[in-house]
C-alpha cells in the first residue's frame, strides 16, 4: 500500500528537553491515522516537523513520496492546535481569503466557502464578523478553511478541542465523508474514543517516543486475547480462585475475566464447566484507552 506520510527517525529537541525522540511511522495513503497519546506526548511537535513548520534535529519526512515543499503542501489541510482567525472580518470573506492563499479563484474560494458554510451549520452566519461567533463555531469555520480546497492529506491537531458532543458528531461526520473521498487523515488527539471511532490505524506516542502502532483491530486482538467474557449460573465466586485467572468480575450473568499470559483458554473453559453452567465464553477485546494504559505501562 503506498504511503502518505512517512516519518524516519525524527528526533526533536528544545534546549535539553528531547520532545520527539527517534520518531518512526508510515501512513497508508487513503487512511485515517491517529497520533495518540497525553498532553506533552510531543504530537504537535511531530506535526510541525511534517508542516515543514519546525526542522528535525534527525530523520527524514516524505509525504506521498516527496519531502514537504511549498508545492507539495498545496495538497495539504492543516487545523492546528492553536486556533486562529480575523476576528473583524467576515465569515464568508474570511474563507474566501483563506480559499485564494490555497490557490483558489475568488469565485472558487466563495462558492467552496458557500458549501463548507452550509455543511458545517453556519449558512447563515457568512455576513456576520469572526468575532460574533462562539468557540465552537469559530471551530467549524477554521476546519471549513481546512477543506474548501479539498487536501488530498488532512492533517489535524486537536481538531475536537473544546466542542460540545453534538459538534464533536459534525466533525466525526465530516471527517469521515472525508475519508469515503479517498482521502488520508492524520488525527492528533489524547482523546481515545475519538480515535477509536475514526481511526483506521494509530500510533501511540508517550514522553517523544512511538510506544506502540499498527491498525486498530490487530492491535485489539494482541491485546484482547487474555480478556474474556463469560455467561454463566453456578458457584461464580469460585473462579477467583482458579490458577490461570489473573482477575475476574462477578456479574449478574457471568463474570469478566483476565488470565494469564501463558494460559490455555481451552483449559480453562473445561475447568470451568465442572462447576458452572456455562451458556458463553467469549474472548473480549479491549478499548483503545485500556491498549494505551498498558502499552505506556510496559513501555
Amino acid at each position: 500500500m503506498r504511503a502518505g506520510i512517512e516519518l524516519r527517525s525524527l528526533r526533536k529537541c528544545f534546549g535539553a528537553a528531547v520532545a520527539v525522540d527517534d520518531v518512526t511511522l508510515s501512513i497508508p495513503a487513503g487512511s485515517v491515522f491517529g497520533l495518540l497519546g497525553p498532553n506533552g506526548a510531543g504530537k504537535t511537535t511531530t506535526i510541525r516537523m511534517i508542516m515543514d513548520i519546525v526542522p528535525p534535529d534527525a530523520g527524514d519526512v516524505t509525504i506521498f513520496g516527496e519531502p514537504p515543499s511549498p508545492e507539495r503542501m498545496a495538497g495539504v489541510g492543516y487545523l492546528p492546535e492553536e486556533r486562529g482567525l480575523y476576528k473583524k472580518m467576515r465569515v464568508l470573506d474570511h474563507l474566501v481569503f483563506l480559499g485564494e492563499l490555497r490557490g483558489l479563484t475568488p469565485a472558487d474560494a466563495r462558492r467552496a466557502g458557500q458549501h463548507w458554510l452550509e455543511r458545517v451549520g453556519l449558512a447563515d452566519r457568512g455576513a456576520g464578523r469572526v468575532e460574533e461567533l462562539s468557540k465552537g463555531m469559530q471551530q467549524k469555520v477554521q476546519l471549513a478553511g481546512t477543506l474548501m480546497h479539498e487536501p488530498e492529506l488532512l492533517i489535524l491537531d486537536e481538531p475536537f478541542s473544546g466542542l460540545d458532543p453534538i459538534n464533536q458528531g459534525l466533525f466525526r461526520d465530516v471527517l469521515a465523508e472525508v475519508r469515503a473521498a479517498g482521502r488520508t487523515i492524520l488525527l492528533s488527539t489524547h482523546i481515545m474514543e475519538h480515535a477509536e471511532k475514526l481511526c483506521d490505524a494509530i500510533g501511540l506516542i508517550s514522553h517523544g517516543r512511538v510506544v506502540l502502532t499498527g491498525p486498530l483491530e490487530a492491535l485489539k486482538q494482541r491485546f484482547g486475547g487474555h480478556r474474556f467474557q463469560l455467561r454463566a449460573r453456578g458457584e461464580l465466586d469460585r473462579i477467583a480462585s482458579m490458577s490461570a485467572v489473573v482477575r475476574s468480575t462477578v456479574l449478574p450473568d457471568g463474570a469478566d475475566l483476565s488470565l494469564k499470559a501463558d494460559a490455555d483458554p481451552a483449559e480453562v473453559l473445561r475447568e470451568l464447566v465442572g462447576f458452572l453452567d456455562v451458556a458463553e465464553f467469549r474472548s473480549q477485546a479491549p478499548d483503545l484507552e485500556e491498549i494505551f494504559v498498558q502499552a505506556v505501562g510496559d513501555a
